[in-house]
């Protein structure tokens, strides 16, 4: 079955980065999209950066030009690197799978930006 097996949260001081991990199993990885979402507390959970599999990146416009998707088929995995971060991105990042017409989701990491 599909597993999504997010990794690499933390406590991190403001303007610092973080890289995220996606170990992704149970399916073909290389011949489908990715992305990674994120929910803060209170708020709805939103799209933060997507990838398709010829490698082709969209970002929410909050994070343009500080965080980077990306993806390693050999390795199965995805990535988000997140760089001058900040308190508004303080949240639980999860990636996510849509397939078949069914969302998948790993268990999330938390992600939390001190001031």
């Amino acid at each position: 079955q599909v597993q999504l097996v997010e990794s690499g949260g933390g406590l991190v001081q403001a303007g610092g980065s973080l890289r995220l991990s996606c170990a992704a199993s149970g399916f073909i990885f290389s011949v489908n999209a990715m992305g990674w979402y994120r929910q803060a507390p209170g708020k709805q959970r939103e799209l933060v950066a997507h990838i398709t599999l010829g490698h082709s990146t969209n970002y929410v416009d909050a994070v343009k030009g500080r965080f980077t998707i990306s993806r390693d088929n050999a390795k199965n995995t995805v990535y988000l690197q997140m760089n001058s971060l900040k308190p508004e991105d303080t949240a639980v990042y999860y990636c996510n799978l849509f397939r078949r017409g069914m969302n998948y989701w790993g268990k999330g990491t938390l992600v939390t930006v001190s001031s």
